[in-house]
């Protein structure tokens, strides 16, 4: 058993346009890194273009919404040129494919876990999905990918109560409007406030199964590891997950731009550990975390560094 890392060129591709924060030399940094020989135990696959996206996209977003990204999409390519969905969210004629291999990713990661062939996975995309509301697209992000794959766990395994926990700086508004009125979905997030989306007070609580922790700008690790324990690992160790997803964005890290926190690696190593043990306890360790935000290159990949040797180690 190992950790299974799922990455694609065509994440590269999408192009966002000059001076966009959510650049493809993400995917390049991240890459130099991960090719290290202290990663040469991951298990490597190419996030897949299947046959089943499209349905499995339904689980999560009205087909109406699949149906305005692709005609975007096609747009972008038909014109050859950049399409703005809104001020912060564009696609370009490689972005319908990495969209579509983003969610493709989700899910063979959720494939590879529920066979045994891997512990746990980390999914390396671009486009990030915790923006992605049911039926709008915004803040980058175009299908929430983080929730199809939990509830594709769901319904092709059985899977029964599946936790989304998310430690990206701004909170995933999408994931919440997704699971808001199912107690059976489980969403936890700390982010800091206010900050994009404007979403992610206390008192937004769903059917009592989301979990919000907001943080103050400024705040480092002292205050993250509290409101994380607190507000997220306990309700999530009486929630008892069959699967646990983490939506891994790296932007709460002292270095990025988009955000005021004071996080660092170690931080991020404590939180993967965290969550690897309620993992451990609940349901036979399975974890599968996508990569949401981060825009410091050299953070963002320090970062993923520690959280994929993380998920490596409690994986053997």
């Amino acid at each position: 058993m190992t950790t299974l890392l799922i990455t694609h060129p065509s994440f590269t591709d999408h192009d966002t346009g000059f001076g966009h924060p959510e650049r493809p030399d993400r995917m390049r940094a991240i890459d130099k890194v991960l090719a290290h020989e202290s990663y040469a135990a991951l298990k490597r696959m190419e996030a897949p273009l299947r046959d089943d996206v499209e349905t499995q996209i339904l689980l999560a977003h009205p087909k109406a919404h699949l149906d305005r990204m692709r005609r975007v999409g096609e747009q972008a390519m038909g014109e050859n040129r950049l399409v703005r969905i809104d001020g912060d969210t564009v696609m370009s004629p490689a972005s319908w494919e990495a969209a579509l291999r983003a969610v493709g990713a989700g899910l063979l990661a959720v494939d590879e876990v529920m066979a045994g062939r891997a512990q746990n996975a980390f999914a390396q995309v671009r486009p990030p999905g915790h923006h992605a509301e049911d039926d709008r697209a915004m803040g980058f992000c175009f299908f929430s990918n983080a929730a199809i794959a939990a509830l594709y766990a769901r319904a092709k395994y059985g899977a029964e109560r599946v936790a989304v926990v998310d430690f990206d700086v701004h909170h995933g508004n999408g994931t919440q409007d997704i699971f808001w009125s199912d107690k059976n979905l489980f969403y936890g997030s700390t982010h800091q406030m206010p900050l994009f989306p404007g979403t992610g007070e206390l008192n937004e609580t769903g059917v009592g199964n989301i979990f919000n922790a907001p943080l103050r700008e400024g705040d480092g690790g002292d205050h993250f590891r509290e409101a994380f324990q607190e507000r997220i690992l306990k309700p999530l160790h009486d929630f008892g997950p069959d699967f646990i997803f983490i939506s891994a964005g790296f932007d709460a890290h002292k270095r990025d731009p988009l955000g005021g926190l004071r996080l660092v690696e170690a931080d991020f190593m404590w939180a993967t550990e965290q969550l690897a043990k309620n993992a451990d306890e609940h349901c036979k360790r399975r974890v599968v975390s996508l990569l949401e935000g981060g825009y410091d290159l050299d953070g963002l990949a320090k970062s993923v560094g520690v959280h994929v040797r993380t998920l490596m180690d409690v994986g053997t």
